[in-house]
């Protein structure tokens, strides 16, 4: 009978013992955001430390939901094309967060180190998550198997999105995330992105339509308005972008607050500025002649969206906005 019982109170006593480290996993917690390519890392109610991390090549190969650390492998072999762990051409750097995203065992989606340290920040991977070799060593230290981790892409600060998923939090006073941390591109959703292409509209930048969802029309627009303002041209709406695009809506707005009542009809031509050229940029944008921004500046682009116009409808062809231009603009 004694041999019975033992190896039952044996399996009783390993099934207490693992109960205090679910326990203390639970009090961890990661969430990394895709909009802006950082992670945060939670212990005990607290926001501990962020970092930039890279993420999938498209929207879609990184997945997002709340899954599970399921293991932490020291130099994790690089099985596709046979690099022993710790070798530095090994893409996987030293340590491994394995998670168990899409019924995985751990295998396959991890948070890992990595060999090219200028790929953090990126939009590069084939669906993990990289991070600098000195830091995924920090976190590895610290984080605990079984953590919830949380990967998603929001407009929200981390402590926003903890809380959001349940986690307690003892420190209220963790700053929100910064404005324009946000990164949008080809298949980004949500009321950032509508927000984006209702300015980039307003600014004469077509994204054909207002609809929260980045498509080859949205990225098309995006590449216009960065060639315009001699961006980095990649139709990804970064924070310099996004800064670039609000402090242009700004411009409009003082201007056109410059007059409290309805632009008077006047004569518009090359030098003319203010809140009349303003509706006459908007007018032309709206009718398919674009002026290359609306930033009530009457420049060379006006003025040639202005001729094209004249043209079509069969008016004199000098560039100048008068009475008739006007009038037949009025009419669309």
């Amino acid at each position: 009978m004694k041999k019975f019982l033992a190896p039952i109170i044996i399996l009783l006593l390993l099934f207490t013992l693992q109960i205090p480290t679910a326990s203390a996993a639970s009090e961890q917690l990661i969430i990394i955001n895709k909009s802006n390519n950082e992670l945060a890392f939670y212990d005990n109610s607290k926001l501990i430390k962020k970092f930039d991390v890279a993420t999938g090549k498209s929207s879609t190969l990184t997945p997002e939901g709340k899954f599970k650390i399921v293991n932490k492998i020291v130099n994790r072999p690089y099985y596709k094309e046979n690099i022993p762990g710790g070798d530095p051409r090994n893409p996987l750097g030293n340590r491994w967060l394995g998670l168990n995203a899409k019924g995985t065992n751990g295998n396959t989606y991890a948070i890992h180190g990595n060999n090219n340290p200028s790929s953090i920040g990126q939009y590069v991977s084939a669906g993990c998550i990289r991070m600098h070799n000195n830091q995924i060593l920090w976190l590895f230290n610290r984080v605990k198997v079984n953590t919830t981790v949380i990967i998603t892409s929001s407009n929200q600060s981390f402590n926003q999105i903890a809380k959001a998923n349940g986690y307690k939090l003892s420190g209220e006073n963790v700053s929100t995330a910064p404005k324009f941390t946000s990164i949008y591109r080809l298949g980004s959703k949500g009321d950032g992105v509508k927000s984006m292409q209702k300015e980039l509209t307003s600014l004469g930048y077509n994204p054909k339509g207002v609809d929260g969802i980045f498509g080859p029309a949205t990225r098309s627009a995006v590449m216009t308005f960065q060639r315009d303002h001699k961006l980095k041209v990649d139709g990804i709406a970064g924070p310099q972008t996004l800064k670039s695009i609000s402090n242009k809506q700004n411009n409009i707005k003082q201007n056109s607050s410059k007059t409290s009542t309805s632009p008077k009809v006047t004569t518009l031509k090359i030098g003319s500025r203010g809140s009349a050229v303003t509706t006459l940029q908007q007018k032309l944008n709206k009718a398919g002649y674009n002026t290359k921004g609306v930033d009530g500046i009457f420049g060379p682009a006006t003025r040639s969206a202005v001729i094209k116009f004249q043209r079509h409808h069969k008016l004199q062809t000098d560039g100048i906005a008068g009475p008739k231009t006007h009038q037949a603009l009025n009419k669309k």
